[in-house]
C-alpha cells in the first residue's frame, strides 16, 4: 500500500490581504520548491485554464502605484498555487506559494517587479497544484503585465457617498471628500466631512489653484463655492455664488447642474433654469435615476461679477448641460437634448416617481447628444453637433478632453445620463470623428473620468466589482489606445461609494482640511425640509431646532418644526410652533396653511377653516390651502362649499389625486355616484397604487350597481 505523503502549511508574512503562506511538501527528503513545479508544468500539458480576473492581460501600471492583489478563479479542485514572474531581463524567477485565490506582493516584491518591468513585459504565471503537489499541477494561466515610464504625477480629489442614494440626500452629513494620490497603500485623508447641507459636483482650474464646488447654502439649491486652493481653505459665505441671481426676476427655481470651472479660473459655467428626474431606486448599485429634461447653460465671471447665457447654448427649446471647456478655454462641449415638457403645477426642479413614470415604468429613452459652441469670451456662437457622440441613437455625455486638447473622452449608454449600468467610455479626435470604445472598460458602468494633467492617465469610476463604485485607471498613448483598467483599490472604504474623482494639479498635502463657515440657521431650515419631504420627522424636527438655537427669531424655523412635530402626533407644541411662525411673518400664507392643518388635526375644523381662509386671501392660487379648506368644511357637513374649492384646486393642480378623491368622496356623500366615479378614476390614472382611492371606486360601483338594480 503506498504510503500518503503529509503536507504542513507555514506562514510566513501578512499582507493587505491577508496571511501569505508557503506549502511545503516531503519531496524526496527536501521541500516542495517553485522550480519543481515550473519543471512538472512545463513537461507537461492539457492543463486546466484557470481565470484571472485582475490584472488583465496587457495591464500597464503607473510606477508610483501600490503593490496590486492578483486575484484569479480556479474550479480545477486545486488548493494551492504558485505564482511566478518571468522577466525580459533572463534574471532570476520571482515566485510564491499561496493557498488562496490571490496574491499581493509583498513591498520588496513589488519594488522588484516595477524595477524588472519598466517598459518591459513581465510574464505572470499562475499554477494551482492539488493538495500541493507537482504531480497534481491542475491548472495554469499566463498573463504579461508592465510597469509604464508615465508616472500619473497628480493628486485626486473626489468624494465618498454612503448607499442608497436616499439615504446620502437625507442626510448628507455622512458624505466625505478625500485628497491623496494612487501611491496610497490605504485611503487618503479626509479633507472634508460633516457638511449638514449637500454639496455635490466639484471641479478645478488647470493649474489646480480654484476649486468650485456646488452647496446649498440658505436653503438655496443654486448656491456655489468658489475659492482658492491652500493647505487649510474656509468656505465662507463671501465665497458662495448662486445660479439663482441670473434672470431672478424670471422666479425660476435653479440648481445649477454639473458646474465646470474654465481653465484659467475665471468662469464658471453650468446648467441653470434646469429641471431634472430625481427617483430613488430600489437597490444599492444603482439606487436614483437621475437626469436633466431642461436648462440652458450659463456662464459667471468672476472678475466682473455677472451671469450671462452662453449664445448657442441657451435655446430652452432644448436641455443643455454637463459642459466641459477645451483646454485652451476656447469652446464648451455639452450634452444636448430636447426639452421635455411637463405640465406641472408650480415650480418644481426634481421630478419624482409620479411625474416619471413613461422613463421608469413605460420604457420610454432619452438621449443626449455632444455639441461644442465657441465660447469666444462669454459670447458664444452657433453650437454644432460633433460626429461620432451625436444622432447615433444612443445616449452621449460626460464628455473630457484631454489636456493636449487632442482627445475627447465620453460615456455611451441606451439612454439618459449618470448611473447607468451599460454605460462605457469612448475616445474620439476632439475635432470629431469616429470613436473606439476603450479597452479599460469594465462589465458594469463606467464613468466619471478625469484626465491627469500630463495626458496619460485617465481615472473613472465603475461598479464592476460589487455596489459600491470604485475608482480605476487607464494608461492612454499619443495614438489614443489605452490598457485595461488598474484599479485602486486601497482608495476606497468598503462601505463607500467613490464618484466624481478628479485629477488636480497639485500635490499631495497642497489640501489638508476644507472647513466650512457657512452654515446657518438658514441652512438647518433647508436640511430640515430635505428631512420633511422623506417623511423622517425626527430628524427634521432636530434640524429645525438646531436653526432656533442659531436664530430664535426665523419663522422657517418654527413652521417646519410644527410640521414635524404634528407629524409625531405632538399637536398642541406644533399648534405654538406654527402660531409663533405667523407673528414674526404675518403675510406668510404656508404657515396660516400649516396651522389650519395642526387645528384640523385636533378636531378644531372652524378654527382650521378660518386659518385655510386667511391663507387664500394672501395666496390664492394655492391648490393646497384650497385642498385643506375644502376637507375642513366636509368635515363639517358644508358639503357644497366643499366641492367648490376641491373643484378649484383640481384646477390649480390638475394631477391632484389626493384632490380628485376627497371630491369623489364628497359627491358620493350627496347622491353623485357617476361624478363621484369619474373622480375616483382620475385619482387612480394619476396614482395607480393609491390603496384609498381604489376602496373607495369599488364601494361607489357597488352602490351604484344596487340602486339600478332596486
Amino acid at each position: 500500500m503506498r504510503r500518503r505523503v503529509p503536507h504542513i502549511i507555514l506562514a510566513i508574512g501578512i499582507l493587505a490581504v491577508g496571511v501569505l503562506a508557503v506549502v511545503l511538501v516531503a519531496l524526496r527528503g527536501r521541500p516542495l520548491s517553485p522550480e519543481d513545479v515550473l519543471a512538472a508544468y512545463q513537461k507537461g500539458s492539457g492543463w486546466s485554464r484557470l481565470s484571472v480576473d485582475y490584472p488583465l492581460d496587457g495591464t500597464l501600471f503607473p510606477p508610483e502605484i501600490a503593490p496590486p492583489t492578483f486575484r484569479w478563479q480556479d474550479g480545477s479542485g486545486a488548493d494551492s498555487w504558485l505564482v511566478s514572474v518571468e522577466f525580459e531581463d533572463g534574471g532570476d524567477r520571482l515566485s510564491a506559494f499561496t493557498d488562496a485565490a490571490e496574491w499581493t506582493p509583498s513591498d520588496e516584491q513589488w519594488e522588484q517587479i516595477k524595477r524588472r518591468s519598466l517598459e518591459k513585459d513581465a510574464r505572470v504565471t499562475v499554477i494551482g497544484l492539488a493538495h500541493a503537489s507537482p504531480a497534481n499541477v491542475v491548472s495554469v494561466a499566463n498573463i504579461a503585465i508592465r510597469i509604464s515610464g508615465d508616472e500619473v504625477g497628480a493628486s485626486l480629489f473626489y468624494r465618498e457617498v454612503n448607499l442608497p442614494f436616499v439615504d446620502a440626500v437625507k442626510d448628507p452629513s455622512h458624505i466625505r471628500w478625500r485628497f491623496g494620490t494612487v501611491s496610497a497603500k490605504g485611503p487618503p485623508p479626509v479633507v472634508l466631512e460633516g457638511l449638514p447641507v449637500c454639496a455635490n459636483c466639484h471641479s478645478f482650474s488647470a493649474d489646480g489653484s480654484i476649486l468650485g464646488m456646488d452647496v446649498d447654502y440658505a436653503n438655496d439649491k443654486g448656491s456655489y463655492a468658489i475659492t482658492r486652493v491652500k493647505e487649510e481653505m474656509l468656505l465662507t459665505k463671501d465665497k458662495v455664488i448662486t445660479w439663482s441671481d441670473y434672470k431672478r426676476e424670471d422666479a425660476e427655481l435653479t440648481f445649477g447642474l454639473l458646474s465646470q470651472v474654465s481653465p484659467d479660473g475665471r468662469y464658471v459655467v453650468s446648467t441653470v433654469k434646469d429641471r431634472s428626474v430625481f427617483v430613488p431606486t430600489p437597490g444599492l448599485e444603482f439606487s436614483q435615476l437621475f437626469f436633466p429634461i431642461k436648462g440652458i447653460l450659463v456662464v459667471y465671471d468672476r472678475q466682473t461679477g455677472e451671469f450671462h447665457a452662453l449664445s448657442g447654448a441657451d435655446d430652452k427649446e432644448f436641455v443643455q448641460s454637463n459642459p466641459t471647456w477645451s483646454p485652451d478655454g476656447k469652446h464648451i462641449v455639452f450634452a444636448r437634448s430636447e426639452a421635455y415638457p411637463l405640465e406641472i403645477a408650480g415650480d418644481k426642479v426634481l421630478l419624482g416617481k409620479d411625474e416619471c413614470r413613461e422613463f421608469l415604468e413605460e420604457g420610454r429613452t432619452f438621449l443626449f447628444d455632444l455639441y461644442r459652441v465657441p465660447f469666444n469670451n462669454g459670447e458664444g456662437g452657433v453650437a454644432e453637433p460633433l460626429e461620432g457622440a451625436s444622432a447615433n441613437g444612443i445616449s452621449n455625455y460626460f464628455a473630457r478632453y484631454s489636456p493636449d486638447g487632442k482627445w475627447i473622452v465620453f460615456c455611451r449608454a441606451r439612454s439618459f445620463m449618470l448611473l447607468q449600468p451599460d454605460s462605457e467610455l469612448y475616445i474620439m479626435p476632439a475635432e470629431g470623428g469616429r470613436p473606439r470604445r476603450m479597452r479599460c472598460n469594465t462589465p458594469r458602468m463606467n464613468s466619471w473620468h478625469s484626465w491627469s494633467p500630463n495626458g496619460r492617465w485617465l481615472v473613472f469610476s465603475s461598479k464592476a466589482n460589487g455596489p459600491y463604485t470604485q475608482l480605476f485607471l487607464t494608461h492612454v498613448d499619443e495614438e489614443g489606445n489605452d490598457t485595461p483598467a488598474v484599479l485602486l483599490a486601497n482608495l476606497t472604504s468598503s462601505d463607500r461609494a467613490a464618484n466624481i474623482p478628479e485629477f488636480v494639479n497639485a500635490a499631495p498635502g497642497t489640501i489638508a482640511r476644507i472647513s466650512e463657515r457657512f452654515i446657518d440657521d438658514l441652512s438647518f431650515v433647508g436640511t430640515g425640509q430635505e428631512f420633511l419631504k422623506n417623511h423622517d420627522y425626527g430628524d427634521a424636527a432636530e434640524a429645525f431646532r438646531t436653526a432656533l438655537e442659531m436664530n430664535p427669531l426665523n419663522p422657517r424655523a418654527h413652521d417646519g418644526l410644527g410640521i414635524a412635530l404634528a407629524e409625531q402626533g405632538r399637536l398642541v407644541e406644533a399648534v405654538q410652533h406654527h402660531a409663533e411662525a405667523i407673528r414674526l411673518d404675518p403675510d406668510d400664507a404656508t404657515a396660516h396653511s400649516n396651522l389650519g392643518a395642526a387645528l384640523a388635526m385636533q378636531g378644531n375644523s372652524e378654527e382650521a377653516a378660518e386659518c385655510f381662509r386667511t391663507a387664500l386671501r394672501l395666496s390664492p392660487d394655492d391648490a393646497e390651502a384650497h385642498f385643506n379648506l375644502g376637507l375642513s368644511l366636509a368635515v363639517s357637513g358644508a358639503f357644497e362649499e366643499a366641492i367648490a374649492y376641491y373643484r378649484e384646486a383640481i384646477r390649480l393642480k390638475p394631477d391632484y389625486a389626493r384632490a380628485h378623491n376627497n371630491l369623489g368622496i364628497t359627491l358620493a356623500t350627496q347622491g353623485r355616484l357617476d361624478e363621484a366615479i369619474q373622480h375616483f378614476v382620475r385619482a387612480l390614472e394619476i396614482e395607480p397604487e393609491f390603496e384609498k382611492a381604489q376602496g373607495n371606486l369599488e364601494r361607489a360601483r357597488r352602490e351604484k350597481e344596487e340602486r339600478t338594480q332596486q
